[in-house]
């Protein structure tokens, strides 16, 4: 008899759940005990994707309001969220790509450079996406303008659905607009959230130039070619273009010049955010909007309700609520207490040191989710940096190698929701971030230990 292991790893977290509700911990609250077994609940149930990814958001919200573990304010703080108003934009614009055939005339121009073979087009993907992520400051924003180019290309190439060929390309797209651009300084959310704590907290800011030099070599650059060598290890296929499909394209209609127009401005203010501050989000729905205007016509109330995936906005606003109430009941400042008295940080001890702080940011991710780890680890990065006698920069920035080391899924927004967009499974995800995971972990790691040994950043 087979044994399904979701469903009993469920089982097993439930219960451990449960004993420690009945027995909790001294160190812990009520309000913390409660916490921490509704996030250990939430994330089993995503990482095993025994439930969509909706219910167990829904579930996640019902559970945090009966037992009242945070106030709703708290919850349902990801409703209020910047990036769930960029993601609904997205979509939008996804919507419009689709219904003008502007992804089909833009996988066409791609196509004639890429439909030679498989390799190619998963590799011209995932470069594109990278060099997008240089202007683009939003993975989210990255991911949604993307992923519906990269899935009608792979319509272009005969990639059919369910086939290995079509979630490579959703992947390549997935991934390629979100884990290289992490050594982009402006270019994801963590990023950001590191750079603004580590500015309120400490004065510390942080120059473009060298966090470029300091991360993009290994964890942009060859991060991206393992993302293409494992795509082609894991999903191979072949294209099948037809040469017709990649003829000389017609005039631009109507439709598709106006929706260019839309993108191009919304591209622009994207990329000039540092000087205008206004928020991407708001820009994305500033787009968005103006396209459901009823005269304007590109996306219609059927192409809306039929493109616009309410699972999805769940699902995220959950994420965001989790770490909310992490930080709210105390839970992110206990674990990075905790952290400073089991590392084993010592001046002289400098690859243990890296070692542990970048470690100690990989867990944290994986019960925060990847903004939550600068959250919780930057407050306490003073005594990180007297314990290892580093600087604080080196410290601080030892988090980016931890928040870009995704285990699961859930962990990042811009992942599932690329993925999402794509109509692909989430938990095909699992096999790139698994082996990507021990390869940074085995070499990438060491190799990056002694970039910055010769950058002198140790």
């Amino acid at each position: 008899m087979t044994i399904r292991i979701q469903p009993l790893l469920v089982i097993i977290m439930a219960l451990a759940c449960l004993i420690l509700v009945l027995f909790p911990p001294a160190m812990l609250s009520q309000e913390q005990t409660l916490a921490l077994s509704l996030v250990v609940m939430a994330i089993t149930l995503w990482a095993t994707a025994l439930l969509p990814e909706y219910l167990t958001a829904l579930l996640f919200f019902l559970a945090a309001m009966l037992l009242n573990v945070a106030d709703a304010s708290v919850v349902f703080s990801g409703f209020t969220s910047t990036a769930i108003w960029l993601i609904f934009s997205g979509m939008v614009l996804g919507a419009a790509i689709k219904d003008t055939g502007l992804g089909d005339r833009i996988a066409g121009t791609l196509g004639r450079n890429l439909e030679h073979s498989y390799p190619m087009l998963i590799s011209g993907i995932v470069i594109a996406c990278v060099v997008l992520g240089f202007f683009m400051p939003s993975s989210i924003g990255r991911a949604v303008m993307m992923v519906p180019i990269a899935m009608a290309l792979a319509d272009r190439c005969q990639l059919a659905s369910g086939s290995k060929g079509r979630t490579g390309v959703a992947l390549a797209a997935a991934f390629g607009c979100h884990l290289p651009t992490f050594a982009i300084l402006p270019s994801n959310i963590p990023n950001m959230v590191l750079v603004g704590a580590a500015e309120t907290i400490y004065g510390t800011s942080f120059n473009y130039t060298s966090y470029l030099l300091l991360h993009f070599p290994l964890l942009g650059v060859v991060k991206a070619a393992l993302v293409i060598w494992l795509i082609l290890r894991f999903f191979p296929d072949q294209v099948k273009p037809h040469p017709s499909d990649f003829s000389q394209p017609s005039a631009l209609n109507s439709a598709q010049k106006l929706l260019i127009m839309v993108l191009s401005a919304a591209l622009f203010f994207w990329m000039t955010d540092s000087f205008h501050g206004i928020n991407p989000a708001w820009v994305g729905l500033s787009a968005a909007v103006f396209l459901l205007l009823p005269r304007v016509g590109v996306v219609d109330s059927k192409s809306f309700a039929a493109q616009v995936n309410l699972g999805i906005l769940l699902f995220i606003s959950a994420i965001l609520g989790l770490g909310a109430i992490i930080n709210a009941t105390g839970l992110g400042a206990m674990l990075g207490e905790a952290l400073i008295n089991v590392l084993p940080l010592a001046p002289g001890r400098d690859f243990v040191n890296f070692i542990s702080l970048i470690l100690s940011a990989f867990l944290t991710g994986i019960f925060t989710t990847l903004p939550g780890v600068p959250a919780v680890l930057t407050p306490i990065a003073g005594d990180l940096a007297q314990q290892s006698g580093w600087s604080l920069e080196a410290v601080l920035m030892t988090q980016v190698i931890g928040f870009s080391t995704i285990l699961l899924p859930y962990q990042s927004g811009p992942l599932v929701v690329a993925m999402l967009l794509a109509r692909e499974s989430v938990i095909s995800t699992l096999k790139l971030t698994l082996p990507l995971v021990a390869i940074t972990l085995l070499l990438l790691v060491p190799l990056d230990y002694l970039w910055w040994k010769f950058l002198g950043w140790i």
